[in-house]
């Protein structure tokens, strides 16, 4: 049986583990504030631009291969997608987007949060 958005919205909801975040918090936060880095819609992390250092490259893919696994882990538990569970989860990770950091939503390129904007899509209400 597979289990609804709202089921998983709802448990994605309560917290979204640090681990989640950041491999090295105060890296990847000065990525984000200085508009390398950004959350996407599909619950991974993204280069907004391409012109960044390797280490950057690998802590954002480091970071994206322990997102991976739990959702696959979790996808595999609620009998749903890795995708979804990824989908899900972006819509608690996109709320923590601050004022200033960039984000994807579908295909319409990254994005700059404004102030008093939501980065979470309509789909996440």
């Amino acid at each position: 049986m597979r289990a609804s958005l709202a089921t998983l919205l709802l448990f994605f909801g309560l917290a979204v583990p640090a681990s989640l975040t950041a491999q090295d918090p105060a890296t990847i936060n000065a990525a984000r504030r200085a508009g390398q880095v950004g959350e996407r819609f599909d619950g991974y992390l993204g280069l907004v631009t391409t012109n960044v250092s390797a280490e950057l490259r690998r802590q954002v893919g480091a970071v994206n291969i322990r997102r991976r696994a739990l959702y696959s882990n979790l996808a595999a538990r609620k009998g749903v997608t890795p995708e979804e569970v990824g989908v899900t989860a972006a819509c608690s990770l996109l709320r923590r987007v601050s004022t200033g950091e960039y984000y994807l939503v579908g295909q319409g390129g990254w994005r700059r949060l404004a102030a008093g904007q939501s980065a979470a899509p309509t789909y996440c209400a």
